[in-house]
């Protein structure tokens, strides 16, 4: 009932009857008014006004599924939503769930991670309550070697997230970074499970910098927030709920299209490398070359001093500046 009334406050301007959430409900009115009152112990800012009712004020900044399903309708999200105080990892989470046969859509959600990890077993930063750490759990009718192409596809996602939360400016490194001012905001890991040769799963984790304020040494110099960057608190359900809604729109269009096509000069438009040289560092060994692109594939496209392109692959090569992160 707490999340229908929350709901219900939220679709109306101004205050609601009492009566009206009475008869929306259902219920009494000493059941409502219950229900009024756990909210505001759960940090819910709701004003009450003798003959007037309830408004909703504020809500408390917190990552639990009634307050995740207030901004991500069932309607729009069908899949369940699976939220966590503390996980060791949101992926390793969501590939035990995939063992176990949920199905296609399920979102894992954590205020924290013991165990956060990135790309080639990096560790992942996670303290708690301040950034949003979730997976998502696909089953994608999908050859499994397009399946690194949604890691890109996500990037875009999460780049126009960012952008309606004041970060227009934000750019994306190849293969799976958002970066502000040559900082990671975000970072993504795409990872799957096979059965015959064939998609069982796939899970892509990602971890949006949001309201924190420091970072551990090791990483203060290439890692920012969103925060950080505007000076404002964000709503992490709302941009969650965002992020979304802008993946399940480049999702439905990859599925169809089954390449990256239709994202490419998308994706071009925000690659913070291209037309700059970049150190491609592959099994120990590093070269230059200048950075032009990406193609259908999501391969970024190299080009070395005489001109000859090279594709190369996300899983390949780590790529860097010529003299740092970026």
């Amino acid at each position: 009932m707490k999340e229908q009334i929350l709901q219900f406050l939220r679709q109306k301007d101004g205050f609601v009857s009492g009566q009206a959430l009475c008869e929306h409900l259902g219920v009494s009115r000493t059941a409502v008014w219950k229900c009024i009152n756990t909210l505001k112990k759960e940090g819910y800012e709701i004003e009450s006004v003798t003959r007037k009712g309830y408004r909703l004020l504020q809500s408390p900044d917190l990552l639990k599924e009634e307050v995740v399903r207030q901004y991500l309708p069932e309607e729009f999200w069908p899949g369940p939503v699976f939220c966590f105080p503390s996980v060791d990892s949101t992926n390793e989470e969501a590939k035990r769930q995939a063992m176990r046969g949920i199905g296609d859509g399920a979102l894992f959600v954590t205020e924290e991670q013991t165990a956060g990890k990135g790309r080639r077993g990096r560790v992942w930063s996670s303290p708690a309550g301040q950034d949003i750490f979730c997976s998502m759990l696909l089953r994608p009718s999908l050859p499994p070697e397009r399946a690194s192409m949604l890691t890109l596809v996500t990037a875009l996602a999460a780049a126009a997230a960012f952008e309606k939360y004041g970060g227009a400016g934000c750019q994306i490194k190849w293969p799976n970074d958002v970066v502000w001012h040559g900082k990671k905001l975000c970072g993504i890991l795409t990872e799957m499970g096979l059965e015959m040769d064939e998609i069982s799963y796939v899970v892509i984790g990602v971890g949006f910098n949001i309201n924190r304020e420091d970072f551990p040494e090791e990483i203060a110099a290439m890692a920012t927030s969103l925060y950080r960057e505007t000076g404002q608190r964000t709503v992490r359900a709302a941009f969650l709920a965002d992020f979304l809604r802008e993946f399940q729109e480049r999702y439905d269009i990859f599925l169809k299209e089954q390449s990256f096509e239709p994202f490419v000069k998308e994706y071009a438009s925000k690659l913070v490398n291209v037309g700059r040289e970049v150190r491609l560092i592959r099994r120990g060994q590093e070269i230059i070359r200048r950075a032009v692109g990406v193609n259908e594939r999501g391969e970024l496209l190299v080009q070395d001093a005489d001109g000859q392109t090279e594709c190369i692959c996300s899983g390949e090569v780590s790529v860097r500046g010529l003299y740092g992160y970026v």
